[in-house]
């Protein structure tokens, strides 16, 4: 059972790190959701409150930090190969070194952008999740996983949108879209953490010790 365990948590925090490092990639281009503007690795950067809610729901708080400490460490190494892409000469024949500097250069920016906004806004997740697992005695995931992301979202958003576009392009829009949106997805994805939870319980792949949900534990 520990086997198990242990496996569906390196699946979920290689899910975690690989949805917040395509993320700073993907947030290079700016789309349109619903006549809303907003970052394209939205989508990917979401998946990691969903992991990280599922890794504190059944490995508990300290695992969960462990997570997003690793992502942390995950962005720092990604940002030094791509400065170190950036520098290295490309082959003669190449004709693709303008776009590609285009793209990176400021995957650059939005990567450090990342730092102090990941930061704040996933210890804030742990944090105001925990705080309410504890006040609520574990009942009440939907309740759990919506009021923490939704808080933690704004920060992330507030302080990323600031650090990687201002001067580049209006803010406001960007941060305002990118927040409902991500709030959308928050609302969309608790019935997928519930599930997650069930199937990882029911597979016996969570760790020793939890318990699988009832209504009266939601």
């Amino acid at each position: 059972m520990e086997d198990k365990s242990q496996k569906a948590f390196l699946i979920l925090n290689s899910l975690f790190v690989g949805s917040l490092v395509i993320a700073s990639v993907l947030a290079s281009k700016i789309i349109t959701v619903f006549g809303l503007v907003v970052p394209a690795g939205v989508l990917a950067y979401c998946v990691t409150f969903v992991v990280t809610d599922v890794i504190g729901e059944l490995w508990g708080r300290e695992k969960a930090k462990t997570v997003v400490l690793g992502g942390f460490v995950a962005l720092v190494f990604s940002l030094l190969l791509v400065r170190l892409a950036l520098m290295w000469p490309s082959a003669p024949f190449w004709p693709h070194e303008p776009a590609f500097r285009t793209v990176l250069d400021s995957t650059s920016r939005i990567i450090v952008a990342s730092f102090g906004a990941y930061l704040l806004s996933q210890y804030h997740d742990v944090w105001v999740f925990h705080l309410l697992r504890r006040l609520s005695g574990g009942k009440h995931l939907w309740l759990r996983n919506n009021a923490s992301t939704a808080v933690s979202q704004l920060i992330d958003t507030v302080v990323f949108i600031t650090i990687a576009f201002y001067g580049v392009m209006p803010i406001a829009p960007l941060i305002l879209g990118q927040w409902i949106i991500k709030l959308g997805i928050a609302f969309l994805d608790t019935p997928v953490i519930y599930a997650v939870v069930w199937v990882l319980k029911t597979r016996r792949w969570a760790p020793a010790g939890s318990v699988l949900p009832t209504p009266s534990t939601r």
